[in-house]
Order: C-alpha cells, then structure tokens, then sequence
C-alpha cells in the first residue's frame, strides 16, 4: 500500500514539474469559485514546478528505501526465533 501511494504521488510530481501551467490552473479551478478571475503570478509556475520535482524526487527515494528494505529483510533474518530485543519469547 506505501509503496502504491508513493507511486502515485511520484506521477503527480512528475506531471506537476511537466506541466506547471496545467497543474495550476486545474487546482485553480478546484479551489476557487470565480476561477475565470484568478490569476496567478509568474513566480507560480516556478514554484509548481520545484514543488513536482521535490514531490517527485521524495516519491523515488521513498520507493527505493522501501525496495531495499525488503531485500534487507528476506537477507538478514534471525536465526534463534527469539524476540526483537534478544531474549527467550517462551521464558516468561
């Protein structure tokens, strides 16, 4: 599930760092009423598009942390069966 929502929000950034003056005008619409009337400044689309490249680029360190956990994981399992914190789980 993390790994399909980071996957998503990687493809909004990269769609948003693309095309900035689509992203902004179709959050305008869905934000303001008289959206016709907004209009935004130049610094904008700048802004959106650093915002789709940082959204995009934290998604594809998301996904490859969360691809190299899970090598780590299958690789390093414990041996012993105990408990995480190194005792006996039935000496209770």
């Amino acid at each position: 599930m993390k790994a399909l929502l980071l996957l998503v929000a990687g493809i909004g950034g990269l769609l948003e760092a693309v095309a900035p003056r689509r992203a902004v005008a179709l959050w305008t619409r869905a934000l303001y009423r008289n959206a016709g009337e907004a209009e935004p400044r130049e610094w904008v689309y700048a802004a959106a598009k650093v915002e789709g490249t940082l959204v995009a680029a934290g998604a594809l360190v998301g996904l490859f942390r969360l691809a190299t956990a899970e090598d780590d994981g299958a690789e390093g399992g414990d041996a012993e069966g105990g408990d995480a914190d190194g005792g006996d789980a039935d000496a209770a």
